[in-house]
């Protein structure tokens, strides 16, 4: 947001790209574009990191995230937008230093260099302590009205915000899935077991996974909206399994494609042990597949043996 006030304070025409995909998605960039009165284009990035999630060249962060080749990347696909829209350059919101790892000098010139579009890639609020674009010495863009931000601190951010009449603004945090430890261990077992799909990545949203004693993996709702979307995600001709309590209220499991008959057996224990069975004796689940529905009673079982199967 910051970068788009500089720009246009400088007399420069600015168009926002944001990019979507299973882990990460356009909202606060939908909001902002709206707060500022500028044109957005949406570009879907999914088949571009699932493409990185099979091989980094540059790596992994803390958890599942190729930070440094995602952002290449990005750039990359802003810098194919730029032409063929027929705009000067790209820019980013990058702050020298921010960011520990994909922020440093280092980082910004690897990126840079690695999309190909090094030259023509603008950090308006730090522009100062990095080297002349190609923009900036063909005139394009006045160099003396861009910024020299440096570091971890966003105090000189708040206040360029204030100057801007800038209110509202997301928090500093990414929002990318990818960085989370515990949604990296989930994608990681769905890789392992069936490769890279769009709807896959869509589960790992939704509700629990669990790994079963003999490898199926099992999500499980955790609330209405959790199931609702379970049930919509299903694919039946595609060898899926939905499972729910039918007597008392609980949750929707799905265990996508196939599973050996023990598993089904224990994916049953599993969604009668976490519907709400007080009360109850006996509880009815059932399994619903392509060839039909199959009714399954059985006395309420404890839940805290399940735990250890958490993905």
């Amino acid at each position: 947001m910051l970068a788009v006030c500089v720009l246009r304070a400088a007399g420069v025409h600015v168009e926002g790209v944001v990019f979507t995909s299973p882990f990460f998605d356009d909202r606060n960039a939908r909001r902002a574009a709206v707060q500022l009165g500028v044109k957005l284009h949406a570009v879907d990035f999914t088949d571009d990191i699932f493409s990185l999630l099979d091989h980094p060249p540059h790596g992994f962060g803390g958890a599942m995230n190729p930070c440094i080749d995602c952002h290449m990347r990005m750039i990359q696909r802003a810098g194919e937008l730029m032409q063929n829209l027929g705009f000067d350059f790209i820019a980013t919101g990058e702050v020298l230093g921010q960011r520990p790892m994909s922020q440093t000098r280092q980082s910004l010139g690897v990126v840079g260099r690695g999309s190909g579009f090094d030259d023509l890639l603008v950090r308006p609020l730090s522009a100062h302590l990095l080297a002349p674009t190609q923009p900036e010495r063909d005139g394009l863009l006045d160099r003396s009205k861009l910024l020299g931000f440096n570091g971890r601190s966003r105090k000189p951010q708040i206040e360029l915000a204030q100057h801007f009449g800038i209110t509202r603004f997301p928090a500093p945090a990414g929002g990318c899935l990818l960085t989370e430890k515990g949604f990296s261990r989930r994608l990681a077992a769905i890789q392992k077991k069936f490769g890279l799909e769009r709807r896959w990545a869509g589960l790992l949203r939704v509700g629990r996974c669990f790994r079963l004693p003999e490898g199926a993996l099992c999500f499980c709702g955790r609330d209405g909206r959790d199931n609702e979307a379970l049930r919509d995600i299903a694919d039946f001709p595609a060898g899926d399994i939905v499972l729910r309590s039918v007597n008392v209220p609980g949750p929707t499991l799905l265990i996508p494609r196939a599973a050996s008959g023990a598993d089904l057996a224990s994916a049953v224990e599993l969604c009668a042990a976490y519907s709400d069975s007080h009360g109850v004796a006996e509880l009815v689940v059932k399994r619903a597949t392509a060839a039909g529905e199959t009714f399954h009673t059985l006395p309420p079982p404890a839940r805290e043996p399940f735990a250890a199967w958490l993905v």
